[in-house]
């Protein structure tokens, strides 16, 4: 995902519906993500190096995180600690996912290259989730 699509999502005079964008894109990719880990996590498992027990268990989280950041995306003006609990948890995420392939999982190159990838991803969405709630688009 490059800077500038995700420039072009959030780009509004009202912080509200950038934050709404962002959250919406979130959802969109961290459920796409979840139901795939939860759909086929013994493919997936083999391709990205990853047991399928963890990708299941990755993915059924997922979707319901996503539910939840979608939720979330459909508030007029999305509540600040809720929005800040997703940002904390882009955060942590990032964190695990360049972490786990150093300290715990032995990923194929494949998955390397998908960790790294997906990791950005959630920086930048975290990242711009935060941006819009500093500019105050969330209620208090």
């Amino acid at each position: 995902m490059s800077a500038t699509l995700l420039g072009n999502i959030a780009r509004t005079s009202e912080p509200e519906v950038a934050l709404r964008r962002v959250l919406g894109l979130d959802a969109f990719v961290t459920g796409l993500c979840g139901l795939a880990y939860a759909a086929f996590p013994v493919p997936l498992g083999r391709l990205l190096g990853i047991g399928p027990a963890l990708l299941l268990e990755l993915g059924v989280f997922l979707a319901l995180f996503g539910a939840g950041v979608g939720w979330l995306a459909t508030r007029g003006r999305p509540p600040v600690l809720p929005v800040r609990l997703v940002v904390g948890a882009n955060a942590a995420w990032t964190a695990l996912s360049l972490a786990a392939p150093v300290l715990w999982l032995s990923p194929t190159p494949a998955g390397a290259v998908w960790t790294a990838a997906q990791s950005g991803v959630v920086a930048a969405l975290g990242g711009l989730q935060w941006l819009a709630v500093r500019s105050g688009a969330s209620a208090e």
